[in-house]
């Protein structure tokens, strides 16, 4: 289940293990295709976790992480920025980054 993330909660919401952290606006409509997508990898993948963070709500921790666009999926692992994908993509493309990672 997906945790979302404040601009005080995110640093320790993407400490520990892989993380996606997915950067995203409400009013996104590439975002909200790529929802339920990370929806389905998170659930497929027990290992992972999704951390979603509004930028417009937290344009502090957006800013910090230099996303200039979304939506933008930050991937973590063990708290270090691994890499990162910008735009919607398939599945699979999320898949290959996640394996490289582990």
């Amino acid at each position: 289940m997906s945790v979302r993330a404040t601009n005080d909660t995110f640093k320790s919401e993407t400490a520990g293990g892989i993380v996606l952290a997915d950067f995203y606006s409400d009013s996104c409509i590439p975002c909200k295709r790529m929802s339920p997508i990370l929806a389905e990898l998170e659930e497929q993948n027990p290992d992972i976790k999704l951390v979603k963070l509004n930028i417009n709500y937290d344009a502090e921790t957006a800013a910090e992480y230099n996303v200039t666009s979304v939506p933008t999926v930050v991937f973590f692992k063990d708290g270090a920025e691994q890499q990162r994908i910008t735009g919607a993509v398939k599945k699979a493309q999320l898949e290959e980054i996640i394996n490289s990672i582990r």
